[in-house]
């Protein structure tokens, strides 16, 4: 079954916060869906299908569908990290087009940073060592036995790729900095992001290493808040469009691929985009050259290199020069990505950026991005996510969308 043209995004809304201290989780996911409500035009009476992974608290959807007084026909709590939310715009469209609900709420929601400064005060208070990390490893996880002796950090892992990347291509520390310039270049004009100075390559050089090869400035930030999206069937957003006046958002096309870790025999020059691209670019029936606007996973700036190959905007090995020169800053390059200052400065909301690539195409896609960074005539974009880490398992998913 094709989900082209089978479903449209209606509502979109990002937290505006950062820091939530004084905000629960659940109540972060009530204030994103009142936003992406708010920005439909709709109530809550008329969601009947509700998508959430595994930022929801308590028992996940049921918990959050409850604080909500939401009633439902269709649930869905895939899990796959931080590209959950792209696969969930797939199956809501899939869920519609299948009958079994009629307008689609996603959610994503958490509070990691000042979750993390709490503890950090509650042990220094103590007089002990903070925690590195807040959740500890899921004791029933079958390769944690073979895995954790060697220390995997995600920071490792993630240079390990960039490493190996340079090693087989011979791309640069400066090539992977001009990633951040752009998304630099962008946060600027984004009043919410926590970064908004621009920075030069030398400035990303010179920032302290965290796993070498990758610099501090190379890592995405840690943020609190979310988001949240709504899909529709095509009859209802042309309504919504005629009452609001905005365009309407169609999916037309979807991919959604795993990479296992392969017992440690993993080729780490590919990510699972390479399957997830093909099908999303085959079932919208569009090339890699049409796409005017990318939202890319922006974890490490490796990351974004990675999608650019493997969804194939160039050839394997030659993100490091596509890259260069802002070819990714808006009305400079060729490939304007991640207008809002993505992860690695605006927003990595519950450490899950999925959701915002989303919602930064649909402002890009409606013209509502901000005036120095708006694509012109923007009709086709590609959101992109990888949810777990690049050098071990991980899941992939791509999304095309179009301006109707």
């Amino acid at each position: 079954m094709s989900l082209n043209g089978a479903a449209c995004i209606v509502g979109a809304y990002e937290h505006p916060t950062r820091k939530a201290d004084d905000l629960s989780v659940v109540r972060l996911h009530a204030d994103v869906a009142k936003g992406a409500l708010d920005d439909a035009g709709l109530s809550k009476s008329d969601i009947d299908g509700y998508f959430c992974a595994g930022d929801a608290p308590g028992l996940g959807t049921a918990t959050v569908a409850e604080y909500l007084g939401l009633k439902l026909r269709h649930i869905d709590s895939t899990e796959c990290g931080g590209s959950a939310p792209i696969l969930h715009v797939a199956h809501a469209a899939e869920a519609i087009a299948a009958g079994r609900c009629n307008v689609a709420l996603i959610t994503l929601a958490g509070r990691p940073r000042a979750q993390m400064a709490a503890a950090q005060a509650a042990a220094k208070a103590g007089g002990v060592k903070a925690p590195l990390a807040l959740k500890p490893p899921d004791p029933d996880a079958p390769e944690l036995a073979f895995e954790l002796p060697y220390g995997p950090a995600t920071q490792n892992l993630y240079a390990a790729v960039a490493r190996r990347h340079m090693h087989e291509f011979g791309t640069t520390s400066e090539q992977l900095a001009w990633i951040k310039v752009a998304a630099s270049h962008h946060a600027q004009h984004n009043p919410n992001a926590m970064l908004r100075d621009r920075v030069t390559v030398e400035d990303v050089l010179n920032s302290p290493l965290v796993s070498d090869p990758l610099h501090r400035l190379d890592c995405c930030v840690m943020s609190d808040g979310g988001g949240a999206l709504i899909v529709a069937r095509p009859e209802i957003a042309r309504e919504l469009a005629r009452q609001n006046g905005r365009p309407m958002v169609r999916v037309r096309g979807t991919g959604e691929a795993p990479k296992h870790g392969m017992g440690g025999q993993i080729d780490l020059t590919w990510s699972a985009a390479a399957w997830s691209g093909p099908m999303a670019f085959a079932e919208a029936r569009v090339k890699p050259g049409d796409i005017q606007y990318a939202s890319l996973y922006d974890s490490f700036t490796i990351t974004v290199l990675m999608q650019l190959e493997d969804l194939g905007f160039c050839d394997k090995g030659q993100g490091g020069r596509f890259v260069m020169d802002g070819n990714l800053i808006s009305g400079v390059g060729k490939l304007p990505f991640n207008t809002d200052g993505g992860g690695l400065c605006n927003n990595h909301p519950a450490n899950r950026g999925g959701i915002t690539k989303v919602i930064e195409a649909v402002r890009q896609l409606r013209g509502e991005a901000h005036p120095e960074v708006q694509v012109p005539n923007c009709h086709l974009a590609l959101a992109s996510g990888i949810g777990g880490a690049l050098a071990s398992r991980h899941t992939a998913a791509t999304l095309i969308l179009e301006r109707v």
